[in-house]
């Protein structure tokens, strides 16, 4: 990863979580219990339409790439990993440094029964983050959270 500081390091652990799961050999076990997306359950489910900023585009476009596999197209989820459109991924319970450190390092199972998330290597530190800031602009345009209650990566 490129270096930027202990901040930035942070910020692409937590976008690390997020991509872990969506790598090649993602977890495969059972899909986890719960709601739909939305609703804090893991479930895939139909994300909201919403609009992008600039930053969260590119991060869109990362996403694709490293992360739907397994956690869906719009973050939605999938059979192979969770969706980021639940309670448990709001900012305040998983900050942007927790998705770093997953993408890094990977994850163990411990929210979900889709197995352990493996490290997604290759992606530089605003790579990362550009894919936390189109997390999170997906999860705010699904209500998970108000704009000003998040002031991360975007």
């Amino acid at each position: 990863m490129a270096s930027g500081g202990l901040t930035g390091l942070l910020a692409c652990a937590a976008a690390a979580a997020v991509l872990a799961l969506a790598a090649p050999g993602c977890g495969q076990e059972e899909a986890s219990p719960g709601g739909g997306a939305g609703a804090g359950g893991g479930e895939p489910g139909a994300a909201r339409a919403y609009d992008l900023s600039e930053r969260a585009r590119a991060g869109e476009a990362l996403f694709g790439a490293n992360c739907a596999a397994c956690h869906g197209p719009g973050a939605a989820g999938t059979d192979q990993g969770p969706t980021f459109i639940a309670g448990v991924y709001h900012p305040g319970h998983h900050a942007d440094f927790a998705f770093v450190r997953a993408v890094s390092s990977g994850v163990p199972r411990h929210h979900w029964s889709f197995g352990d998330m493996p490290p997604v290597p290759g992606l530089a530190e605003d790579e990362v983050q550009q894919i936390i800031c189109y997390v999170r602009e997906v999860q705010r345009a699904n209500g998970l959270f108000s704009e000003e209650a998040y002031l991360g990566a975007c």
